[in-house]
């Protein structure tokens, strides 16, 4: 009995020293300057172009028609579920606009659609699309998601469907936009590149072969712009410069020939004789971070994180006046009694821009129904994900993951990648950036610019071009990845969110600061 002890004792040991080893805490950045950036210094945009606005407003229903058109058509990239007929969807209607260009682009995976229209202009803007959407429990919604009706709400009137927000609602309002100038002017400011994708919401693994195909050409590019629902229920507008980038991978313990049952199932009292690999997973999670779960134990993994620069800064501090606020509006909305450690304020807010993260988004192993089945899994399997903070890289943390799995007792597990990208980020200083930052004050609405947002998404393939890269508009939406996902199309009365008709008005606008 002593003996069967030793090793249990032993790997009891190692798992409580490592995280005292090893937990020297996310990284700690003190403010350097008080400066603070004010948006409402860069000015407003003047221009007025009062004819493109009354086509907007004399078709509105049209224009409410083409997003319904859009939201109708089943586009589930985890499903394979109505891609193709989407995608198809897309490139007709950039045919159908008068782009020169307008194809669908084979990948290892779902198509990208490429667009280009030619108006002899100065500026060129890339226009950053995806077209794919998440899944959905149709018994969960007040309205069908994909019916796309337009149905009473306490924020006036909503459009409510999948992807109502995220994001074919404000890309198709983006289009709409683009075909009452054209209806009117019969050219564009800029000339426009679509780059578009159907497999967002499944990390954008193939995104990177749409964009090779098209480099060099996208590299004469001004910028980039992601159409977007910027305007929270009060109205207020937040605008983000930059995405943390993403690790996503599987971690799956099975029986081996170091122990547990390699087949199958067997007898829960055979755990007596026998190793469990279910046991074994959790104890591998377990040993990469604290127990609060809240610092990663792993050698090394905060190392890369650089310090914020001093533009970012000055951003920082001025949405410190406001994050007070915010911080009680997160807790509400996230049911939260607390944030982790206890942090608030400035410490708070550097914690979910500047430092990484290690989460576990499922685990599963063994028998989960009701009643009771004694047995001992085979295998057991969990998906893991980590946001990347500035200069950290996908392959770099993975090999650090590996290493210490490793040096702690558990190589044998098996890793598998499912996702993984860089942070990007753009300069509050770029001509698009100050372009935006004038149409928002144009309608009244000053911006809350922050450094990024503690999010992921492939934005990365054009800021390492050189490109700056921002998502914009006003207008609002929420329920992404959920029951009652929605846009507001008629705001109630007296409300700042913007309906239908000012968020294409607004995309007009910024289409013709940047062409200045």
């Amino acid at each position: 009995m002593r003996q069967n002890l030793i090793p249990q004792l032993l790997t009891i040991a190692l798992l409580v020293t490592i995280p005292a080893a090893a937990a020297a805490g996310p990284p700690d950045f003190p403010a350097t300057t008080d400066e603070k950036f004010d948006p409402v210094a860069v000015g407003s945009y003047s221009g007025d172009h009062a004819a493109i606005y009354a086509h907007i407003d004399q078709n509105l229903d049209a224009h409410l028609s083409q997003l319904q058109r859009w939201l109708r058509q089943r586009s589930i990239s985890a499903q394979n579920d109505g891609i193709l007929e989407m995608a198809e969807m897309l490139r007709s209607d950039l045919e159908s606009m008068g782009f020169a260009e307008a194809e669908l682009v084979e990948t290892s995976g779902h198509p990208g659609v490429w667009g280009y229209y030619d108006a002899g202009a100065d500026k060129t803007l890339v226009i950053y699309l995806m077209y794919d959407v998440q899944p959905v429990d149709p018994e969960d919604w007040e309205s069908p998601p994909f019916a796309a009706e337009v149905i009473d709400h306490p924020l006036g009137r909503v459009i409510m469907a999948r992807a109502a927000t995220n994001q074919k609602g404000p890309e198709r309002a983006f289009f709409n936009a683009l075909d009452s100038i054209l209806a009117v002017e019969g050219t564009l400011p800029v000339n426009l590149m679509i780059a578009a994708e159907g497999e967002e919401e499944i990390g954008s693994p193939n995104y990177p072969e749409v964009i090779a195909k098209y480099e060099d050409r996208l590299r004469s590019a001004d910028g980039v712009f992601f159409p977007f629902n910027s305007q929270d229920p009060k109205g207020d507008v937040s605008m983000f410069l930059g995405v943390k980038g993403i690790l996503y991978f599987e971690l799956e313990a099975r029986g081996n020939e170091t122990g547990g049952p390699k087949q199958a199932e067997i007898h829960g009292s055979l755990k007596a004789m026998v190793d469990a690999p279910v046991l074994r997973l959790i104890q591998a999670i377990a040993s990469m971070t604290t127990v609060d779960g809240n610092t990663i134990t792993i050698p090394g993994y905060y190392d890369p994180i650089r310090a914020p620069t001093h533009e970012e800064e000055t951003l920082i501090n001025t949405q410190l006046d406001d994050w007070a606020g915010q911080e009680l509006l997160m807790k509400q909305a996230f049911a939260v009694d607390k944030f982790a450690d206890d942090l608030t304020g400035r410490d708070l807010l550097m914690r979910y821009l500047y430092t990484t993260t290690l989460n576990v988004d499922g685990i599963w192993g063994g028998y989960t129904e009701e009643g009771t089945k004694t047995i001992l899994p085979h295998m057991a399997t969990a998906k893991m994900d980590s946001r990347l903070a500035p200069n950290q890289k996908p392959d770099e943390a993975l090999a650090l993951i590996r290493k210490h799995l490793e040096d702690n007792g558990f190589g044998d597990l098996e890793i598998r990648q499912l996702s993984g990208y860089p942070p990007a980020q753009t300069s509050v200083s770029a001509p698009l950036v100050q372009a935006a930052i004038r149409v928002y004050n144009k309608y009244g609405l000053t911006p809350d610019v922050t450094p990024r947002i503690g999010g992921s998404a492939p934005y990365y393939v054009f800021t390492d071009l050189g490109l700056p890269l921002i998502a914009g508009g006003i207008g609002h939406g929420s329920g992404a990845h959920a029951p009652n996902e929605y846009m507001v199309v008629e705001p109630k009365e007296g409300s700042a969110v913007a309906g239908l008709a000012e968020i294409e008005k607004f995309y007009v606008d910024l289409l013709y600061a940047l062409a200045e």
